[in-house]
């Protein structure tokens, strides 16, 4: 038994969990220990997709409507229900010291801060910050020491009663003082920490983190004071909306909007809402995106209809049937048939509609700063066993998922080397030779050594150990039994030698009394097997007999209706139907040709076999070596659920089974991926640029708590070691950056050779902006500049539409 958490005193920085393939979503990432940087230069970076314009080309007024998942909990980014939406909101209304670039590397932030430096690091590491003079509060108050005493004391950890779920760093700040004059501000580190640029940002007023009852409840759905080019306006749950204005205080470049409003809009929802005007900015699929771009290519000259869409794949044959029907001379025949028409036509119309309105967005598109991972539990069952893990891991063409998923969207599909840094980032090395790359043969020695075998499916162990002890054992046993058989082989030759003549005899006999059938009618004698093979059995239709009867299965198109009966429960699951029991299919299901054992009739082609050491499922002490697949079922993570199912056919090319069970969304994480309900499961991490800090507590090796279960932080693989804890705890306290870099990348070539966590794909970013919109869509790496963002302005009457030189 295991559970999520951590030790009193010890709080660390909680990350947001991006599940799904859509929304925040995207999740589609070192062994040795060189300090250059070649390689993080040298790796792909997909640029920034903004419609970046200067600000002289940016519009004055307007307002945008951009959508978010859902209504945030909270407003306060430190507390444990904050959200993608908490994020996106503050960072519009809240100093951030230190924002990303589009690298992903933190950058001062001269809108706040004149200078940020390490001063000292003996006795004591001491960081001293100059804040820019201007800066003030809405409430016309400077931004100053007090700020920063207030939310050091509120998330240092030393006070239960603030409930806070991010603390790291904060626990090692001594003390926080005014500097020179009140633009400094001075704080000492009771312990050195690398990563002092990720504190007090968001940076709240002291009015928020000054008690824990404004801490607590303050802060959850308005803010007393905010400091960014936008303040809040107003947070409307009846409209599900949250309204920020331009702030009149803001001392830097005024905000190009008059407003901005983050519509609650579910992701499912959304392709409906652009058409319908409501929202200008929105994060989509790729189904959404899909139409966009047809939408786009689509002429509609002459008011013909799409060439896809409702009624597109009526051909003219179907079509003339139809008209045929509805103007025949059986009325009521045509008046069912003009019914059809007339739906047909007005679902086609009101497409046509959908699609012209869409003809107004564009689809800006990169990769998200999170990567898709295939996490294995290794607190129990098969997977506790590293051999286990590294054959799994060994099993996948990773190039192979991260192309299904990312090459049908455009962008280049690389499959990420690292677990804490992205291409691109300083800190990012391929570590994964550590484990090693897709390899089958390798895969299934590991297996082996394991002891889980063909033979072990249906065989009890004789109590003998794997390896090659023993398979010193196994032959020796085999040399007596071949012994054994040799001598009942003889005595059975002489047996049939006696008994020869008179089979022979008795035969004569019957073919004289027989009816007339000769031995060519009899053999078209439909037998009970006759005209059928066993798919995955060697022994076809007319060769040699004596190989074991396997258990017949459905033939190959009835394993096909089978397994769409099973695609429909699934979808049952989805809609709420089937909640409570949860969709099991397992890999061989989905196998073209239907699973082994399926029957056919006679005449039909096999279907391709498997590699011979593959062909029957791998086993121990007679249980067959199967996994448990855990997905969610919502209608946003089709992708996530295609991804899954090629894992369960490449892992069944080694001999490993799956059974996947499609959960509501709602249940996937908290009850199955955080509970440790699940052998193997699907889901993202965001990307930091502080690894030592933000991914300890994901990578830790769990310890047992006081009550005997076992304490996870959010390490939901349960995979962990004392050593990989040992780099993170030094990296946390290199003040030089350099090393620290090393430090992590070989914390990382360690976590990928514990086999825990497969890093699959850094996840697409699509995001469908207004066409007339500027400075706005897939950020990647980067944060939005807010003020900056606008619409197009018109040109200067009289300035030519297309210059030429």
């Amino acid at each position: 038994m295991s559970h999520v958490g951590v030790p009193r005193g010890t709080s660390r920085k909680r990350r947001s969990i991006a599940l799904l393939a859509t929304g925040v979503l995207t999740l589609p990432v070192l062994a040795g220990c060189s300090s250059g940087n070649d390689e993080a230069a040298a790796a792909s970076v997909v640029p920034q997709d903004i419609a970046a314009a200067a600000r002289a080309q940016v519009a004055e007024g307007g307002t945008v409507n951009w959508a978010i998942d859902a209504m945030p909990a909270t407003l306060n980014a430190f507390q444990a229900d904050a959200d993608s939406a908490t994020t996106r909101i503050t960072g519009a209304l809240l100093p951030t010291l230190f924002p990303l670039d589009a690298k992903g590397r933190p950058q001062l932030n001269p809108d706040y801060l004149e200078s940020a430096k390490v001063v000292d690091t003996e006795p004591k590491q001491v960081v001293l910050y100059r804040l820019n003079q201007q800066a003030v509060w809405s409430d016309g108050r400077e931004i100053g020491a007090p700020d920063f005493v207030a939310q050091w004391r509120a998330l240092s950890g030393k006070d239960s009663a603030f409930w806070t779920a991010r603390n790291a760093g904060y626990e090692r700040i001594e003390k926080i003082e005014r500097g020179a004059d009140d633009l400094e501000v001075k704080v000492t580190f009771a312990k050195p920490y690398a990563d002092w640029r990720s504190l007090f940002s968001p940076l709240y007023p002291k009015q928020v983190t000054g008690s824990p009852d404004a801490f607590n409840d303050g802060a959850r759905s308005t803010l007393k004071a905010t400091a960014g080019p936008f303040r809040l306006r107003e947070v409307d749950k009846e409209t599900g909306s949250v309204t920020l204005a331009r702030n009149p205080r803001w001392w830097g470049s005024p905000a190009k909007l008059d407003s901005l409003v983050f519509k609650a809009v579910e992701p499912q929802d959304r392709t409906q809402a652009l058409t319908e005007g409501k929202i200008d900015v929105a994060d989509i699929d790729a189904a959404a995106a899909h139409r966009i771009a047809q939408a786009a290519q689509d002429t509609g000259s002459n008011g013909a209809p799409p060439a896809h869409g409702p009624g597109s794949e009526v051909t003219p044959a179907q079509a003339l049937r139809s008209w045929a029907l509805a103007h025949g001379s059986d009325e009521e025949v045509a008046e069912e048939a003009q019914e059809a028409r007339d739906e047909k036509a007005g679902a086609a119309k009101a497409y046509a509609a959908e699609q012209s309105d869409l003809r107004g967005y564009v689809v800006r598109k990169s990769l998200e700063p999170a990567y898709t991972q295939l996490a294995l539990n290794g607190e129990t069952g098969p997977l506790a066993d590293d051999r286990v893990r590294r054959a799994v891991a060994r099993a996948l063409d990773r190039q192979a998922l991260a192309d299904a998923v990312l090459r049908p969207l455009g962008l280049p599909a690389e499959p990420l080397g690292s677990h804490l840094a992205l291409a691109g980032q300083p800190a990012y090395k391929d570590g994964s030779d550590a484990l090693g790359s897709q390899d089958t043969k390798e895969a299934q020695a590991l297996l082996a050594d394991a002891g889980w075998t063909r033979e072990g499916a249906t065989k009890k162990t004789d109590g003998t150990k794997a390896g090659s002890e023993g398979e010193k054992q196994k032959d020796a046993v085999k040399a007596e039994e071949k012994k054994a058989q040799e001598k009942a082989g003889e005595k059975k030759a002489q047996e049939k030698a006696q008994e020869k003549t008179a089979q022979e005899e008795e035969e004569e006999a019957d073919s004289a009394t027989d009816d007339g059938k000769t031995d060519d009618a009899a053999r078209r004698e439909p037998s009970n097997d006759d005209g059928l093979y066993i798919v995955g059995d060697d022994n076809k239709p007319g060769e040699a007999e004596g190989a074991a009867t396997h258990v017949i299965a459905p033939a190959p198109a009835a394993a096909a209706q089978s397994a769409a009966l099973l695609r429909q429960a699934g979808h049952l699951g989805e809609t709420g139907t089937s909640e409570d029991a949860p969709v099991r299919i397992t890999a061989q299901d989905r196998q073209p040709g239907g699973a082994a054992g399926a029957y056919a009739p006679a005449g039909t082609a096999a279907p391709a076999q498997a590699p011979d050491s593959a062909r029957g499922p791998l086993g121990k002490d007679g249980k067959p070596l199967t996994l448990r697949f855990v997905l969610p079922s919502g209608p946003g993570s089709e992708s996530l659920r295609g991804v899954g199912d090629r894992i369960a056919a490449m892992l069944d090319t080694i001999g490993i089974r799956t059974e996947i069970t499609k959960v509501s969304d709602d249940s996937y994480f908290q009850d199955h991926v955080a509970s440790g309900d699940y052998d193997l499961a699907l889901y993202s991490w965001p990307a930091t640029a502080y690894p030592a800090t933000d991914d300890r507590p994901i990578f830790a090796k769990p310890v047992p708590a006081t009550d005997g279960s076992l304490l996870v932080e959010q390490n939901y693989t349960r995979v962990g070691t004392d050593h990989i804890d040992q780099l993170f705890d030094e990296a946390v306290s290199e003040l030089d950056e350099g090393t620290a870099r090393d430090l992590m990348k070989q914390a990382d070539a360690r976590i990928w050779a514990a086999a825990g966590s497969i890093p699959l794909y850094q996840r697409p970013q699509l995001v469908a902006t207004d066409k007339k919109l500027l400075n706005v869509g897939a950020f990647g790496f980067g944060v939005p500049h807010y003020q900056d963002i606008g619409f197009k302005a018109p040109q200067a009457a009289g300035a030519p539409a297309n210059r030429k030189k």
